[in-house]
């Protein structure tokens, strides 16, 4: 069967405030049974976690459905499934965790696509290391890797490589696989920013390569938070600093603190969410994964037709826009710029329209200085509940503006 965004949209309370939202790859909408999951564990009863009393068994479910629920999202085992406040702090954590396995002289790699939360904490743990950063450059006509360069920085002494599974402003896809071989073949691990990646893709952990792979739920309708999944055999090598009494065992000795229950419960209901998006996955004789590759085929396909709608649109208003968004294998996100106009003119003109479409350079560092965008630029970002309705509403905007 086929999404239909219709009933979809009945689900998202914020819809009825006519806004067309473009702005997905920054958070997405939160559909009613995320918010109702949030509602219901927060009241309880909820206890710290434990075996005796009702809320504290609540709050353990709570903790063992979150890691079911992300294992069959991304197909890795739940005992390596990490949650963190964001995939920022996550990577963060991880880059120190790592730093300690790494010593002077050696090397990682970082890539020019990727958003600063997967570049500026591998800099800096590398600075406080001795170790060296390589990059992986960006061609500029296609805006895609430059994997020659990538064969350049790669050697012997390479110890980690960072690279994103989607750019978040100009969706390109690198051939995260084509990247990992290569660095486990040199004897490097391989970490993969797949915050922007799963918001639009059905995650394959094992079959993209890599060593550990963070991501960002509220990028596709959860709660604010990010996870990360790992095998569990690499956690166990990892020595993080932590509290003497707190849990030493994999994957708890990354989680700090409380865990915040009511967010993991949010968390799950997302995925849940994500499962039954396509009318025809429901069933009980069906696993969740088998629902989410149902489901997340049918809102590819989806996507797809808006993205070319979009596009064609776009070309339609000729050489005013520039569109930089070229790889042929990218997300249903689009970057532009206007000739001799302010992108953020251009949000303001939509936002009077109630057309959600933000400007700027969107913690993408590193992608904005490869292609020389001096300036800010404007994202349009496809999520599950636009429709050809609100697609057109943009376009109607930018020609007016332009």
């Amino acid at each position: 069967m086929a999404l239909d965004p219709t009933a979809l949209r009945a689900h998202f309370p914020s819809l009825a405030t006519g806004l067309a939202y473009f702005d997905g790859p920054g958070g997405t909408q939160t559909p009613r049974p995320v918010a109702d999951a949030i509602a219901a564990t927060l009241t309880g009863p909820l206890s710290n976690r434990g075996t005796v009393s009702p809320s504290e068994r609540n709050a353990e479910r709570a903790v063992a459905d979150f890691r079911s629920a992300y294992a069959d999202l991304l197909r890795m085992p739940a005992n390596g499934v990490v949650h963190g406040r964001s995939a920022t702090q996550l990577t963060y954590d991880f880059a120190r965790h790592l730093a300690k396995t790494w010593n002077a002289g050696d090397e990682i790699i970082l890539s020019r696509l990727d958003h600063d939360a997967n570049v500026r904490p591998w800099i800096q743990a590398a600075e406080r290391a001795g170790v060296t950063v390589r990059w992986i450059e960006i061609d500029a006509d296609t805006t895609q890797l430059d994997l020659d360069s990538y064969e350049r920085a790669l050697s012997p002494r390479t110890r980690l490589v960072a690279v994103t599974a989607a750019s978040n402003v100009l969706g390109t896809k690198p051939p995260v696989r084509v990247i990992a071989d290569r660095a486990h073949e040199a004897g490097a691990l391989v970490y993969a920013d797949g915050v922007h990646y799963a918001a639009h893709h059905l995650v394959d952990v094992p079959a993209l390569g890599v060593d550990l792979f963070v991501c960002s739920p509220y990028k596709f309708l959860g709660p604010h938070c990010g996870v990360l999944a790992a095998a569990p055999a690499l956690l166990e090598t990892l020595r993080p600093d932590k509290l003497l009494p707190s849990p030493d065992t994999v994957p708890e000795r990354f989680e700090f603190g409380t865990l915040p229950y009511e967010i993991l419960a949010g968390a799950t209901a997302a995925v849940d969410f994500l499962a039954a998006m396509d009318p025809g996955t429901s069933g009980e004789e069906t696993s969740r994964r088998e629902r989410l590759t149902r489901s997340l085929a049918s809102l590819h396909e989806h996507e797809r037709s808006l993205r070319t709608r979009l596009q064609e649109g776009l070309d339609s208003l000729g050489d005013a826009v520039t569109l930089h968004s070229k790889a042929p294998d990218r997300t249903p996100t689009l970057l532009m710029t206007f000739e001799g106009r302010d992108a953020r003119e251009a949000q303001t003109h939509l936002a009077a329209r109630d057309v959600v479409a933000p400007a700027g350079s969107f913690y993408a560092h590193e992608p904005f200085t490869a292609l020389k965008l001096e300036n800010p630029a404007l994202r349009a970002g496809l999520a599950p509940y636009n429709t050809t309705d609100d697609v057109d509403r943009l376009l109607d905007g930018l020609a007016a503006f332009l």
